[in-house]
């Protein structure tokens, strides 16, 4: 595979991946707003299962939103814009670290999905992404920085 095609294929992937947080992202402001959205969204926290719903939407956004920022900005810096190329790893690997978090807390959900079958789903890609992510940036050191440099 060509250089050209991994990169698109990486770029593609924390696009998608930063879009997907923020769906799930906005639903939860929704949420956090006190109105039904129709979708199955039981946001709660196992370390703090008594929170009211809004509330625990409400901290749950925080994940989403740092997720949604920081995969979208790896992406765009992967190719030289938003930030210098040398600094995609580390926001693709802190926004992996924050949305494996947020799945963890907030484990079982994936705002926006329309039932418990598709938020089981969501969150197992979700996390499989980043799983990938640990592994190739950080165990791999994949891509080579001699492909894409820094």
């Amino acid at each position: 595979m060509s250089p050209q095609t991994i990169k698109i294929i990486i770029t593609a992937t924390l696009l998608l991946h930063g879009i997907a947080h923020g769906r799930a992202f906005f639903t939860l402001l929704v949420v956090a707003a006190g109105r039904r959205t129709g979708a199955w969204i039981p946001v709660r926290s196992w370390l703090f299962p008594s929170l009211p719903l809004s509330t625990a939407a409400g901290i749950a956004s925080v994940f989403w939103l740092l997720s949604t920022i920081g995969f979208i900005a790896a992406a765009m810096s992967f190719w030289g814009f938003v930030l210098s190329g040398e600094y995609w790893r580390q926001l693709c690997v802190s926004s992996a670290a924050i949305s494996t978090l947020g799945i963890a807390l907030f484990s079982g959900i994936w705002p926006g999905a329309p039932d418990k079958r598709l938020s089981t789903l969501d969150t197992l890609i979700a996390l499989a992404v980043n799983v990938a992510v640990f592994v190739a940036l950080l165990w791999l050191q994949w891509p080579p920085y001699e492909m894409f440099g820094k």
